[in-house]
């Protein structure tokens, strides 16, 4: 548990709702941001972790990622200054591949304060499909309530064996496979990074970007 989590939790209160928002976050742009900080306030959570994967099973091999590290440093400056969103090393710390059903459980049993919270396990209505092909699903479904992420006016079609929550966000048309795309050819980045994550790539010289007229 990082100290930005443990300062932003009521020690004493009971039943904490809590949302677990996975990623690669490489890097971590406004549309992470706008989905973590909309769930939080239509499900009315006390906390949204946004969880950097250690190896993520789903992309690895398909290109390469930055390290685990730089990710995680660049999650805690996108969220520093924002009430209710974290930063979450659990998976970095437990190493290996990156399941849900693993985080979930380390979480409950290793952190007191979440050890009878409701978790709510945010997911885009791209991936939301595949869920069911996700390691040990059902026991991740004991364990978690899953929440799906639409486009205003566009619900993904889903299978109806799962509970999900819907929650429709606005959608911003951007992704961290077209922001790697501008760091290496020097578009603008204006408006889809914050500034304290430019600043650690500045500082960390990550994806070999000219961005130094992006400040």
């Amino acid at each position: 548990m990082t100290k930005s989590q443990a300062a932003s939790i009521d020690q004493n209160a009971p039943g904490l709702r809590i949302g677990l928002f996975g990623g690669t976050f490489d890097p971590p742009h406004v549309g992470h941001l706008v989905t973590a900080v909309n769930v939080m306030h239509t499900l009315n959570l006390d906390q949204v972790i946004l969880m950097v994967a250690n190896v993520p099973w789903q992309k690895e091999g398909s290109r390469t990622i930055t390290p685990v590290q730089d990710r995680f440093a660049m999650v805690e400056a996108a969220v520093a200054s924002v009430p209710g969103l974290v930063a979450g090393d659990t998976e970095i710390r437990m190493g290996g591949p990156s399941y849900t059903v693993d985080t979930l459980r380390s979480l409950r049993q290793q952190i007191p304060e979440y050890a009878n919270a409701t978790f709510f396990t945010i997911v885009g209505d791209d991936a939301a499909a595949g869920v069911p092909s996700w390691e040990r699903f059902q026991e991740l479904t004991e364990l978690t309530r899953l929440v799906v992420v639409d486009r205003p006016g566009a619900q993904v079609g889903l299978s109806t064996e799962i509970e999900w929550i819907r929650v429709e966000v606005p959608h911003l048309d951007v992704s961290s496979t077209e922001l790697r795309s501008r760091f290496s050819d020097g578009r603008p980045l204006d408006y889809l990074i914050t500034q304290p994550v430019l600043g650690v790539i500045r500082e960390r010289s990550l994806y070999s970007s000219p961005i130094g007229a992006q400040a």
